[in-house]
């Protein structure tokens, strides 16, 4: 089960005292309240256990993409809210650019050429990064960029990579559900635990 408490707006600091307490924002698809989650069951990524599948290696040696870093968020959040059922509402775009600009925001680009085939953002407090969403134009592009993240939160020490929702795909790369409980100290441990992007 879910907590959900809504609210008709959202500010810089109530998205970063949510996710210090161990919730996200969601917009309702059909009228764009702002839903906070808080989930019984928190899916997450054993960060320093996550290894891409044989099936990806040879991808990854061989594939002409590359991967950026902060080059366009904007771009990456538009393309995760261009689906027909979206949470990512014009308000949630617009919070999540000023986190960007702040410096908690951040974004992998996947490129082939001058193009951005995939992608993913999410928010980062100290030790702890809570992945958004991702979206690929390219066959295997946000995997790319998933694993693009995990070595370059692991070269940083990270704690926690918080999935927030188990699905079929992020199961797919190595998400885990953890129990609420457990989940929080964690959480603490990592928000509490100074550290740079």
């Amino acid at each position: 089960m879910k907590n959900i408490v809504a609210n008709q707006s959202i500010t810089i600091i109530d998205v970063l005292n949510a996710y210090c307490e161990g919730f996200f924002p969601m917009a309702d698809e059909e009228n764009g309240e702002i839903l906070w989650y808080s989930p019984a069951e928190r899916a997450i990524f054993p960060l320093f256990h996550i290894k891409p599948p044989k099936s990806l290696r040879k991808t990854l040696k061989t594939t002409e993409m590359k991967c950026t870093i902060n080059r366009n968020f904007e771009a990456v959040i538009r393309f995760c809210s261009n689906r027909n059922s979206t949470w990512i509402s014009d308000e949630i775009i617009e919070i999540y650019c000023h986190l960007h600009k702040l410096g908690f925001a951040h974004s992998v680009e996947t490129w082939l050429n001058d193009d951005i085939v995939g992608g993913l953002y999410g928010v980062s407090i100290n030790s702890a990064f809570f992945g958004e969403s991702m979206f690929n134009t390219v066959s295997d592009a946000s995997k790319i960029a998933f694993y693009f993240l995990v070595e370059h939160l692991k070269s940083k020490n990270f704690s926690l990579l918080d999935s927030q929702f188990i699905n079929p795909f992020t199961k797919q790369l190595g998400a885990i559900v953890i129990p609420k409980q457990k989940y929080l100290k964690i959480l603490n441990y990592s928000i509490n635990r100074s550290n740079s992007w």
